[in-house]
């Protein structure tokens, strides 16, 4: 297989740490090249104490290969980064790398994508426009053939839960109205088919959570259990899909309640992530799921605080490698 596209996040953050420390290391690290600034690179290996990489600058993506030496896709920042101070001036560098990176899985020369952390608040500066990651990534994919159930879902993974977002970055206070029949019922199409195609679960399990305390107890702590949520997930099992009814989120992350489900879907961020990044702080994986390419990420931000200090942890880094590598690999025996 080709290998895996990297995005270099934000220069002034942690993400070209992480790269350059599991680069250097390479131990069962899937083949991967980068998208971005070879300085840079350079320069967040003399701050990690690593030896000096080998790198080929490339200018093609398809020129990029499994060598001695990491090939970069270059895409130059402005200016010279200083780790932690975050400068909108690069921010159209980072952005370009994003693109450049979804081009390269889209036109078949890299396997999937794995984008470093970026700072959405610099990138609104040079009129991003979206969201995050997941969305612009979906966007750049959107006229691409895809037979699936079109996403983007949000996905976050470790080895013992996998938590799916019915609402990605909504105010707590929009997030009834936002819960509509139709949107529970395509975020779960969109898991269960993921499920199956990209994590090699035959006969996936799904759980839903509810909404209210205690999946609103028949309706005595609110009603969208009762008119939205349950509906939903009886119009799911009509189709095939295994989904349970709203459970009471509060019981369901425990270890023995994990073994009834290959996945969970929150309704809302902080119902998902917190329980996520309880059991996978460090190893977590945000992947998106029903997109025509591969794109997973570490959990975790730029790491403004951290960056340069050479004491960031690259544990979720290499897992989002690992889970694109195999997730390719499913894909190309399907």
């Amino acid at each position: 297989m080709k290998p895996l596209a990297v995005s270099m996040g934000d220069p002034a953050g942690i993400g070209l740490e992480l790269a350059a420390r599991v680069w250097a290391e390479r131990q069962g690290a899937p083949p991967f090249f980068l998208v971005g600034d070879a300085g840079a690179f350079e320069r967040a290996s003399a701050r990690l104490g690593v030896p000096k990489p080998a790198l080929r600058v490339i200018a093609d993506a398809a020129d990029a290969d499994a060598g001695d030496a990491l090939c970069v896709l270059q895409t130059s920042i402005a200016i010279e980064e200083t780790p932690g101070e975050p400068d909108p001036v690069n921010a159209n560098a980072t952005i370009a790398a994003i693109e450049s990176g979804v081009a390269a899985a889209r036109a078949g020369v890299a396997s999937g994508l794995v984008t470093l952390p970026i700072a959405k608040s610099v990138l609104h500066t040079a009129d991003f426009g979206f969201p995050g990651h997941t969305e612009f990534v979906a966007h750049l994919t959107a006229n691409d053939a895809w037979v699936h159930t079109r996403g983007p879902v949000m996905m976050l993974a470790g080895a013992s839960l996998k938590v799916a977002l019915a609402t990605i970055h909504t105010p707590l206070k929009d997030v009834p109205a936002a819960l509509t029949r139709d949107q529970i019922t395509h975020t779960a199409r969109v898991v269960a088919e993921a499920l199956r195609r990209d994590f090699g679960i035959a006969s996936p399990r799904i759980a839903l959570c509810g909404l209210n305390p205690h999946a609103g107890e028949d309706g005595h702590i609110g009603r969208e259990e009762i008119e939205i949520i349950n509906p939903a997930a009886e119009q799911l099992r009509g189709e095939g899909v295994d989904i349970s009814n709203a459970r009471s989120a509060d019981a369901l992350f425990h270890e023995e309640a994990r073994k009834s489900y290959d996945a969970v879907i929150a309704l809302y961020h902080d119902q998902g992530l917190i329980p996520i990044k309880t059991l996978h702080f460090w190893d977590g994986v945000n992947v998106s799921l029903g997109l025509p390419i591969i794109r997973t990420s570490p959990d975790h931000g730029t790491g403004f605080d951290i960056a340069g200090k050479g004491i960031a942890r690259a544990d979720s880094f290499r897992a989002a490698l690992q889970m694109a590598w195999q997730m390719a690999e499913r894909r190309a025996q399907s």
